[in-house]
């Protein structure tokens, strides 16, 4: 296949059909080298110096850093190269093939996340030929949906370096300024079988379990009761109790149960400090029910993003779409982009309503906008 750089719809359609699900069931994990090296071509053949970089203990899994220009600054437009899995049966189309209907494009990744990747890229062909002051930079990331290990590798790296850092995860291009983070842990507990006849025979994970979700309950009431933020629709942080598994037989005492719970905290909350709130909490129940209780993290959790509401990006963004910034409760990677000092905004084309969904799709109308917002941008902080 060639390098050289085709048409828009052309882009979005080979992304589409270049599979790389990234998931923590190892059945479903795909590596995001394909698409790396589809965008690295492109970019390459435009001009750009690319630089493809292995994300350390995740085979299969890379980055890329395109880079058009040099200088002290500039702006990184990023996006996510893998897609959550999929249900085909519940497609009405093929998820790997790009198809244009009701003025949409139907495709998995077409909205969350790789249609921004050729919008990027169109915005960025009008600067071919002139000189930047600052660099452009399109950043490919790997594993977002999952461990976020792209991200996380980057901002350890210390790369890239520029001022301003647009991601663009599907917000209707509406800037984001802020949002809550993720965590999604795990409370297991050991008792002991026995026959159900008599309860001295054995330790009832069960009943432990019991107390652990009043204490989690608790927790929860009181995190709501010290923590609010009102520019949130939901101006507290949330811990759902999301499923839970324990025993096999009604006559046995339960020697074993698990809880998986999601908790997204405010900005300005520490997950470390959270974790340890819990496991404070729940460590006098091992004694009182016999039983041994430990937690894990299912992940390694994505911090809350804060930027300030009156930054340069954010105002020049809220000018340029005509939108007040405002904030989710999803995550992304805007933390990472954050911590490697740049001013962070989250905007892109599409609805998160359509993330995540069988027939994903990006509406046509939602693309010439962006480019141009896109354009402006690029003009703004690269000349």
């Amino acid at each position: 296949m060639s390098n050289r750089c085709p048409d828009l719809v052309t882009m979005l359609s080979e992304l589409i059909a270049t599979p790389s699900v990234s998931c923590t069931q190892a059945d479903w994990d795909q590596s995001n080298l394909p698409v790396v090296e589809l965008l690295e071509g492109w970019l390459s053949h435009l001009g750009f110096c690319t630089e493809i970089i292995p994300v350390e203990g995740y085979p299969g899994k890379a980055n890329l850093i395109a880079t058009l220009g040099s200088g002290p600054g500039g702006l990184v437009l990023s996006g996510h190269t893998d897609t959550v899995p999929y249900n085909a049966e519940r497609w009405r189309s093929d998820p790997f093939k790009l198809l244009e209907k009701d003025n949409r494009f139907y495709g998995l990744g077409t909205c969350d996340m790789k249609g921004f990747f050729p919008i990027a890229i169109e915005a960025a062909k009008r600067f071919l030929e002139q000189t930047l002051k600052q660099p452009l930079i399109i950043l490919a990331t790997a594993d977002e949906e999952s461990s976020m290990s792209g991200a996380r590798a980057l901002a350890t790296s210390g790369k890239p370096k520029a001022r301003y850092a647009v991601i663009g995860e599907p917000t209707g291009m509406k800037p984001v300024y802020m949002h809550k983070g993720m965590m999604m842990e795990a409370v297991r507990i050991e008792g002991k079988a026995g026959h159900s006849s008599d309860p001295s025979l054995g330790a009832n994970a069960l009943d432990a379990m019991h107390s652990v979700l009043s204490e989690l309950v608790s927790f929860r009431n009181e995190m709501k009761q010290n923590h609010q933020n009102s520019a949130f629709k939901i101006s507290e942080p949330t811990l759902n109790l999301g499923c839970i598994h324990g025993g096999d037989n009604p006559n046995r005492i339960c020697s074993r149960c698990e809880l998986e719970y999601d908790l997204r905290p405010l900005p300005g909350m520490s997950l470390d400090n959270l974790r340890e709130d819990v496991s404070r909490r729940l460590a006098p129940l091992s004694d009182k029910f016999g039983v041994a209780i430990t937690t894990e993290a299912l992940f390694p959790g994505i911090p809350a993003f804060a930027n300030m509401r009156d930054s340069d990006l954010v105002r020049t963004a809220e000018k340029l779409t005509g939108y007040q910034a405002e904030t989710v409760a999803f995550g992304t990677e805007a933390p990472f982009m954050q911590e490697l000092g740049m001013d962070t905004i989250v905007m892109g084309p599409g609805s998160i309503d359509q993330a995540h969904q069988p027939d994903e799709y990006l509406a046509f109308d939602q693309i010439k906008p962006t480019v141009a917002i896109l354009e402006k941008m690029i003009s703004q902080y690269c000349l």
